[in-house]
């Protein structure tokens, strides 16, 4: 590949840019990353250099009018053993628009002095609307291995194209502009790694990172989805955490369920959710051959439990007559609702994505938003039932779901801000069925034919919680099926592997919270040739320091009938 014109002229200060380490000034080519004995010598540049530094939009692969670097600062190095971080140059920059009415894209990029030659980005959650830090983790990564910082990596992430107001990842304001919705849907991802790397191989003076990987989970799981099916060329690795890659879809769903929520007497306090949550453990946990708090053979428990029959300590979960007796038990109107949640939406009309359905969630078993001293359970709760019957106008403290379905009727879908987004029905949408469909076709990143990135030797580690009640485990495996109908069994396990983690809510558990060092294995994995080996993931809240295997679908942990419950050993992947 040709250097790039960096479009920068180096100041005066020759002794500033001419430092630079031997690492930093080999030069690599574009073409797998190897070096290139005939390219010519360039000179990198220092991290104050980079301040104000232009980035033509020539050099961006989607239209934009270029970006420009608003500050760039050298951070010392800190920290020790795991939480070990290199000095490094954080540079802050920002995209512009072809639609002048059209947010910019803000991004952060993280450029350690000593550089391992490979990048990093990390994908957002929610709507977006904020920069994850590039100074951050993968998702669930441990806190007991080194950050790809940390390790040496280039790393960097955008807001996606909007700023998000005081309901954060929740906002969904910006979908009244179709730059900013396509950007959300996917194109700043393609925008914000073209800029990044044109920064990098300035700062470097390289013509390309010898490895790039891609990390995100939720929007950002579908952002690590999105990015393999659109430009394979671009990355050798994604690890792919809890998706949300049929977006609008999934939408139509949250629409679904919130309505159900939304009815009277339909929404379960917190207090009844631990009731139920109570009933189910009783129900599943030892399905999985030991009762440890965990419900591993979630299959087996959906099959099942009924809320209508069944008993806790012989008591009935449906309240008498099925009227809302109180705290103590379920009233018809709410087992309903949570029949809704678990019950897939089919689609009367045809998408533009293709899409015919979304499927329900693994609603019983999974913390809905119960009460818990854990600091982390509000955070699950926010994610769940939230606190406050979904209502028109839409309470900020509904659960996130719904807060979401209303932000898309609102913004994206009508654009009228004072729409009722409860009067709209998702399965039968009136008169905005085709805007509705027109959203799929641009929010669902749902295809399966990823033979050019295994063909250059792309690799994908992805992996669900078995409780998520914000995206639908379901709906990955149903992803990871259609991926092996389309590729073939074999060609797909040849780069991909897809884990479920019993008790593992959406993010963040206070039941099982996940720690997994998915990056060493994408690193072997692709660096190496290591497939990888049977995987462990650790708990760090639910009882810190437990372990579990990490099976691959459709295997499940099943207890050994000995040895200590808390030790992955003591467990085997299996099927029944």
């Amino acid at each position: 590949m040709r250097a790039r014109h960096l479009g920068h002229v180096l100041n005066s200060s020759g002794a500033e840019w001419l430092i630079a380490s031997a690492g930093i000034l080999i030069l690599l080519s574009g073409c797998g990353g190897h070096i290139d004995s005939n390219a010519p010598s360039r000179v990198a540049l220092s991290c104050a250099q980079l301040a104000g530094m232009s980035v033509p939009a020539s050099s961006i692969g989607l239209p934009t009018t270029g970006a420009a670097v608003t500050a760039a600062t050298t951070v010392p190095a800190s920290g020790t053993g795991a939480t070990a971080t290199g000095e490094y140059c954080m540079v802050t920059g920002a995209i512009s628009p072809v639609d002048p009415a059209a947010p910019k894209i803000n991004f952060q990029l993280a450029l350690p002095t000593t550089w391992n030659t490979k990048i990093m980005m990390f994908g957002g959650g929610g709507y977006d609307g904020t920069i994850p830090s590039p100074t951050g983790n993968v998702p669930a990564g441990p806190t007991n291995q080194l950050t790809p910082l940390g390790r040496g990596y280039a790393t960097f992430a955008s807001d996606s194209g909007h700023q998000a107001n005081a309901l954060g990842s929740k906002d969904g304001s910006f979908g009244v502009n179709d730059e900013a919705v396509q950007n959300f849907a996917g194109d700043a991802l393609k925008k914000t790694r073209d800029a990044a790397v044109y920064l990098i191989d300035a700062r470097y003076a390289v013509n390309a990172p010898t490895r790039s990987y891609f990390a995100g989970g939720s929007s950002g799981g579908r952002e690590a989805l999105a990015v393999v099916q659109r430009w394979p060329q671009d990355w050798d690795g994604s690890i792919v955490l809890y998706p949300a890659w049929n977006a609008a879809s999934l939408d139509l769903q949250f629409g679904r369920i919130t309505r159900a929520l939304a009815a009277p007497g339909a929404y379960l306090d917190q207090s009844k959710r631990k009731v139920l949550h109570d009933t189910v453990i009783a129900a599943c946990d030892a399905l999985d051959g030991v009762a440890d708090g965990l419900i591993s053979n979630i299959n087996a428990c959906n099959a099942s439990f009924n809320p209508s029959t069944a008993t806790l300590n012989g008591t009935p979960l449906r309240c008498p007559g099925g009227a809302d007796t109180g705290d103590t038990c379920l009233s018809d109107a709410q087992i309903g609702a949570l029949n809704v949640y678990n019950t897939p939406i089919t689609f009367n009309y045809a998408l533009a994505s293709g899409e015919t359905q979304y499927p329900g969630f693994n609603v019983y078993g999974a913390d809905l938003g119960v009460v818990n001293a854990s600091p982390l359970q509000p955070t699950v709760t926010t994610l769940a039932l939230g606190t406050s019957q979904p209502a028109s106008p839409m309470p900020n403290t509904a659960p996130y779901m719904s807060v979401f379905w209303d932000q898309w009727i609102r913004y994206f879908v009508t654009r009228d801000p004072n729409f009722n987004s409860l009067t709209v029905d998702p399965q039968n949408p009136g008169t905005l069925q085709t805007r509705i469909s027109q959203l799929t076709g641009i929010q669902d990143d749902n295809k399966t034919d990823l033979s050019a990135f295994n063909a250059k030797g792309g690799k994908i580690l992805m992996a669900h919680g078995m409780s998520d009640v914000l995206v639908s485990t379901r709906s990955t495996e149903q992803y990871y099926q259609r991926l092996q109908s389309t590729m073939g069994v074999s060609n797909v396990a040849n780069f991909v592997r897809f884990y479920e983690i019993p008790g593992y809510g959406h993010a963040v558990s206070t039941v099982y919270n996940a720690a997994w060092d998915s990056l060493t294995t994408m690193e072997n994995w692709v660096e190496h040739g290591t497939t990888p080996p049977p995987q462990v993931v650790a708990d760090t809240a639910g009882v810190p320091g437990r372990t579990r295997p990490l099976c691959e679908f459709p295997s499940w942990p099943k207890y050994n009938g000995s040895g200590d419950v808390n030790t992955a050993s003591s467990f085997t992947c299996a099927t029944q």
